[in-house]
C-alpha cells in the first residue's frame, strides 16, 4: 500500500477547482439523498464526498481512480485527523488563512476575475472562502501529521546508490532534456491618471454620503470587494492585526460613523466608514475601487530597472540569483534566486517538452545557454501586467538515467520510499487507536486491509 500516494490522491480533490464546483452545484440542485458510508472516530465520510472526488478526476481531464482507491484514501485522512486530535496536533489560523488565499489567489487566476467566480458559484467570495476553509485547515494538519510521522526521515548517498544499483540496467528510464531558467520579475506601475480616476470617483462616493445616501447602498452599488459588495460593504468585526496595515490605520484613527480619506493598500482604494469597536475588535465598512493593471500600467519603471540589472549580470558587477532576490517582485522565484521550479517536483530543473509553459518554451527556443534574454512582456500569477528578463542557465542532453547527472531525482524516489514506509508502519500501530467503521455496501473494497463492514 502505498500511502503518500493515497493520501496525494485526496490532496487533489481539495485542490480541484471541478471539486469545489460540483460542490456548489449539488447544494443547490438538492437531488440526491447524502449518506455516511465510512466512520473513523468523530470523522465521518459521506456519498457525496466520495462522488465529488471522483468527478474532480473527470472535470480536470484526468482518469480518476478505483472508487475503492478514493476510499481508502479518505480513510487514511480521516485516520490522520483523528489520530492528530487524540496528539493535540493542531495548526495556526494564520497558516490556513495564508493557504486558502492562495487557493483564492489561483482561482481568480483562472476565472479572470472574482466577479466571474461569485457568478459560476452564486456565493460572495466570503461564503466560498467560509466553506474551504475547514477543507484547507484539514489539508493542513494531515500535512503536519505526515510531517509528524516521516519528517525525520533521512537518507544517505549509499541508500541512493543501493537503489541506483538495484534497477537492472535495461529497465534504466529514458530521461529527455531539462533545462534550468531564471527569471527577475517586475511589475508594471499603475498610472497616475487612473490614481487619480479612482481617487476623485471615492471622493465623489464620500460627498454623497455626506449629503445623506446610504453608503451601504453606495458600496452594494460600486465597491469591487464583490465578497462584501451584496452586504453593503460590511467586513463585520475584526480583529486588530487582521488587516493590512494602512487600512486599519485609517479605520482605527476614526470614531463610530465617521468616513476616511481615500485610503491605498495593496489591494485598491478604499473609502472606509468605521460603524463600531469593541475591545481589540472593530467593525467597519468600505467600498474598494481596484485599479486596472492591464490597462493602466506605465512599464517604464520596470523596463528601466530591468535593463539596468541586465546590465549589471552581463558585466558580472552582480550575480542573477542576487539581483533576483533583491529585486523580482514575484515571490515564488525571487526566494530561489529566481530559478523556476517544478511545480510537481519543486526542483529547479523543467523538462523541455509539451508540459512546459509554452511562453517560455519559445522564449528560451531563440536563446543560448548563458544568455539573459531583453525585457520580455508577461503575466503574473494574479493578472497583473509585468516585464521580466530570462537566464537560460543549463541544458542537459536526453540520456539513460545516470547516478552523477540524475541524482536528486534518485534521492527523491528513495526519500519518498522510505517516508511511505515510515507512515506504513505508523498506520498498522495506528488502527488500534481509533474506531474504523465501513459500511457493507463497499463489501469489494479491501479498505486499510480491514473486511467490509468490520470495525476496529
Amino acid at each position: 500500500m502505498n500511502i503518500n500516494k493515497l493520501i496525494a490522491i485526496s490532496m487533489f480533490a481539495i485542490f480541484s477547482l471541478g471539486f469545489n464546483l460540483l460542490s456548489a452545484g449539488q447544494g443547490q440542485s438538492g437531488v440526491s439523498i447524502d449518506k455516511i458510508i465510512a466512520r473513523v472516530d468523530n470523522h465521518y465520510i459521506l456519498s457525496s464526498e466520495l462522488a465529488e472526488m471522483y468527478a474532480s478526476y473527470k472535470a480536470n481531464g484526468q482518469k480518476a481512480p478505483e472508487k475503492c482507491q478514493l476510499l481508502e484514501s479518505l480513510i487514511i485522512n480521516k485516520m490522520l485527523l483523528a489520530k492528530a486530535e487524540i496528539d493535540s496536533v493542531t495548526v495556526e489560523d494564520k497558516d490556513v488563512d495564508n493557504e486558502l488565499d492562495g487557493k483564492m489567489g489561483y482561482m481568480i487566476q483562472r476565472f479572470g476575475s472574482e466577479k466571474n467566480i461569485v457568478e459560476a458559484y452564486g456565493k460572495s467570495i466570503e461564503n466560498l472562502k467560509t466553506e474551504l476553509r475547514t477543507q484547507v485547515k484539514e489539508q493542513k494538519i494531515v500535512e503536519k501529521m505526515q510531517g509528524t510521522i516521516s519528517g525525520n526521515v533521512k537518507i544517505t548517498p549509499s541508500d541512493v546508490r543501493k537503489f541506483f544499483n538495484s534497477i537492472p540496467k535495461d529497465s534504466l528510464p529514458y530521461i529527455s532534456s531539462e533545462v534550468e531558467i531564471g527569471q527577475i520579475v517586475r511589475k508594471g506601475t499603475i498610472t497616475r491618471e487612473q490614481k487619480d480616476k479612482l481617487k476623485q470617483q471615492l471622493l465623489d462616493l464620500k460627498a454623497r454620503a455626506e449629503k445623506g445616501e446610504d453608503f451601504a447602498l453606495l458600496a452594494q452599488i460600486y465597491s469591487e470587494d464583490l465578497g462584501t459588495a451584496k452586504n453593503g460593504g460590511d467586513l463585520n468585526f475584526a480583529k486588530r492585526g487582521a488587516m493590512v496595515p494602512e487600512f486599519e490605520g485609517a479605520a482605527l484613527a476614526l470614531k463610530p460613523g465617521e468616513m476616511s480619506d481615500v485610503i491605498e493598500s495593496q489591494f485598491g482604494f478604499h473609502l472606509i466608514k468605521l460603524i463600531e469597536t469593541r475591545g481589540a475588535e472593530y467593525h467597519a465598512r468600505h467600498i474598494l475601487l481596484r485599479p486596472d493593471y492591464n490597462k493602466g500600467s506605465d512599464m517604464t519603471s520596470a523596463l528601466r530597472v530591468l535593463d539596468s540589472l541586465r546590465v549589471l549580470i552581463k558585466t558580472d558587477t552582480l550575480t542573477f540569483a542576487q539581483a533576483a532576490r533583491d529585486n523580482s517582485q514575484d515571490p515564488e522565484t525571487s526566494e530561489t534566486g529566481g530559478l523556476i521550479q517544478d511545480r510537481n517536483t519543486r526542483m529547479g530543473r523543467l523538462s523541455l517538452d509539451a508540459s512546459m509553459d509554452p511562453a517560455l518554451y519559445f522564449a528560451i527556443d531563440t536563446m543560448k545557454v548563458g544568455d539573459i534574454s531583453v525585457p520580455i512582456a508577461y503575466r503574473t500569477e494574479d493578472g497583473s501586467s509585468a516585464m521580466r528578463v530570462l537566464w537560460y542557465k543549463s541544458k542537459s542532453e536526453p540520456h539513460t538515467a545516470n547516478l552523477r547527472d540524475d541524482y536528486e531525482k534518485l534521492a527523491q524516489i528513495v526519500l519518498s520510499n522510505k517516508r511511505n514506509n515510515a507512515l506504513e508502519e505508523w498506520f498498522k500501530k495506528a488502527q488500534g487507536d481509533v474506531f474504523i467503521s465501513i459500511e457493507p455496501e463497499y463489501k469489494s473494497c479491501k479498505v486499510l486491509g480491514l473486511a467490509t463492514g468490520d470495525d476496529t
